[in-house]
């Protein structure tokens, strides 16, 4: 099992590490690139081309401004594209969330909200573990430690505001 996460610039690695943090912690092999939809098309499409053949089985594809990157790789491919829109300083990432969200018939892409990064890996290990039990069982300890991680906050919240009375 692979997961690529490959980003329309050097710059969107910021973002784009989060996904990267969330695949090694559940131990996903992972490969990561840059790859520009308008900088390169050949190289995009032809990377498309063979992702399934390198055993790559999610695509996660996070680009910025008219973010083309996640819908022209999955116009390429069959594979599952999870898109992430990064933010820019114009127009705060909302033209890259349009430019992913607003996919033509025939040519999904699972959006994440703009720098969403990290649950674009969430998201890619949901998928990976549909035939993984070992990553099933992993997605439902992250889940109790997230609830373990609430009431630790209502803990502390709670005790904050009753010294305060």
């Amino acid at each position: 099992m692979s997961v690529a996460v490959v980003m329309g610039s050097d710059s969107d690695l910021v973002v784009m590490q989060a996904a990267v943090d969330t695949l090694d912690r559940f131990g996903v092999h992972r490969i990561v690139r840059c790859i520009s939809a308008h900088r390169d098309p050949h190289g995009m499409l032809r990377f498309a081309a063979e992702a399934e053949s390198q055993g790559i089985e999610v695509i996660i594809a996070g680009a910025g401004g008219a973010a083309h990157l996640p819908g022209m790789i999955a116009s390429a491919t069959v594979l599952p594209v999870i898109g992430v829109p990064v933010g820019r300083p114009v127009l705060s990432g909302m033209d890259s969330l349009l430019s992913i969200v607003q996919m033509p018939a025939g040519i999904p892409v699972a959006t994440m909200a703009v720098d969403g990064a990290a649950n674009a890996g969430l998201l890619a290990v949901r998928i990976l573990a549909l035939s993984d039990p070992e990553l099933r069982e992993a997605l439902r300890l992250h889940a109790a430690d997230l609830i373990d991680q609430v009431e630790i906050k209502n803990s502390t919240i709670t005790r904050a505001t009753e010294v305060l009375r």
